[in-house]
């Protein structure tokens, strides 16, 4: 345990921001593979519902800084390429 006054503080921040990251990324994975259920059902109709709600995921993680947005890109990339091949 640290000693100094800011090293505590600094590791109060720390874990505080740990635990936003861990909740927005865990978020994210759900939706995802929310989509990817209703993709391997395929259910069109779930499939368009549930794709809206993974690229929100995704954009809302890019913009609190736990994802790169290339990743978020790559991903909604890849995600849209199997909705397509559903139709």
């Amino acid at each position: 345990m640290a000693n100094i006054k800011s090293a505590q503080k600094r590791i109060k921040v720390t874990e505080a921001k740990t635990l936003k990251n861990r909740m927005v990324k865990s978020a994210l994975k759900t939706a995802i593979k929310k989509f990817e259920a209703a993709v391997s059902a395929n259910s069109a109709e779930d499939a368009k519902v549930t794709f809206n709600g993974a690229v929100k995921a995704l954009d809302m993680a890019v913009s609190k800084g736990v994802i790169h947005k290339n990743m978020a890109a790559r991903k909604k990339s890849r995600l849209s390429a199997k909705l397509n091949a559903m139709a």
